[in-house]
């Protein structure tokens, strides 16, 4: 079990769509954590490449995350009112939308690249792998780890004999990994879902979701979690692909929310012009929305224009701090210790 072997239980979360990079996963893997790279949005080309480049920094263990679920496609009349809706914005900016389109994100595809990979861990989001990938996966020599927000999501997983189980609180910044995305998805905290799954399954849990500081690891780690999964914290790390508008926006006090406004899919990220203007009337609908507001929120970290892009972080970003990511590992890591050691002299 490669949560046993870690040398600190400090787990860096997968973050698609730009900071995850093969610099972020291997310094946290070679600090002594464990890196991983999100496979999501990428070919399966690019994402052998970035296993790759992650090798040749690192001969340590990292992993890979993938978005599973299959959902089904959103009503096209929903999807077309909001591109209506959104139109005026792309046209001032100059850009284009993007067409919508229901699609797997080549799931299939990374499944095969990563069964001849062989990388340490495959984690999962939105949903469980069908049972031939996940037994594909395992033969070549892969952990699986499952991401839940709930005790049901949990004992559903437990089907495919995970080898761990990350536990998703609704502080966590980015997607939701709810399996199905709706009004009656869960919503527990991070710490009443540690305390409910832990009852309800018997298998090593990894805890993620405003877990900004040492003390707060400490804390997840006291509930019952085998180690704590880090993203928001990360999010300013001198390895991170986060942009400039990001990196500076996460830096500040601005509240979250959850949106569907940029993705179609509910997702916590800082408040800005774009979720006040378009959050209410965006439709259920990834990832066509996804794909239909992508080249705009690109142009927005290209432009700098924090108005217009998916500023993903959980509840307590400010606490971020830029550093080289090994340096924020490794103190996680020590003040989780001390919090720990303080608590008990409490008791």
């Amino acid at each position: 079990m490669l949560l046993e072997r870690l040398s600190l239980p400090i787990v860096q979360a997968p973050m698609a769509g730009g900071p995850s990079t093969p610099a972020l996963a291997a310094a946290v893997s070679e600090a002594g954590g464990l890196g991983f790279l999100g496979a999501g949005y990428l070919t399966a080309d690019r994402l052998r490449e970035d296993i790759a480049a992650t090798r040749a920094l690192t001969g340590r263990a990292f992993g890979v995350n993938l978005f599973a679920g299959g959902g089904s496609a959103a009503d096209p009349a929903l999807v077309d009112a909001y591109a209506e809706r959104v139109a005026a914005e792309a046209e001032r900016a100059g850009v284009a939308l993007g067409t919508p389109r229901f699609d797997d994100d080549a799931f299939g595809a990374k499944v095969d690249a990563l069964v001849a990979e062989r990388v340490a861990v495959v984690s999962f989001t939105f949903g469980l792998p069908p049972g031939d990938a996940a037994e594909r996966l395992r033969a070549a020599g892969s952990e699986l780890w499952m991401t839940v927000t709930s005790p049901d999501e949990a004992r559903q997983a437990m089907a495919l004999a995970p080898d761990a189980l990350i536990v998703q609180g609704v502080e966590a910044g980015g997607h939701r990994g709810v399996f199905v995305d709706d009004e009656h998805a869960s919503e527990l905290t991070l710490l009443a879902a540690l305390q409910l799954i832990r009852a309800a399954v018997d298998v090593p849990l990894v805890a993620t979701g405003g877990l900004a500081t040492g003390a707060a690891v400490g804390a997840a780690l006291v509930a019952g979690a085998a180690a704590a999964q880090v993203g928001t914290a990360y999010l300013r790390a001198e390895e991170a692909g986060t942009s400039q508008a990001q990196r500076t926006a996460t830096a500040g006090p601005t509240p979250t929310v959850l949106t569907r406004a940029f993705t179609g899919r509910l997702a916590r990220g800082l408040t800005n012009r774009w979720h006040e203007s378009y959050g209410a009337a965006a439709p259920r609908a990834y990832p066509e929305v996804h794909h239909l507001t992508s080249p705009l929120r690109a142009h927005g970290r290209k432009s700098g224009d924090a108005d217009v892009i998916n500023l993903w972080a959980g509840q307590a970003h400010e606490l971020a701090e830029a550093l080289p990511a090994g340096e924020i590992t490794r103190r996680l890591a020590a003040d989780a210790r001390a919090a720990i050691e303080a608590a008990a002299r409490r008791l």
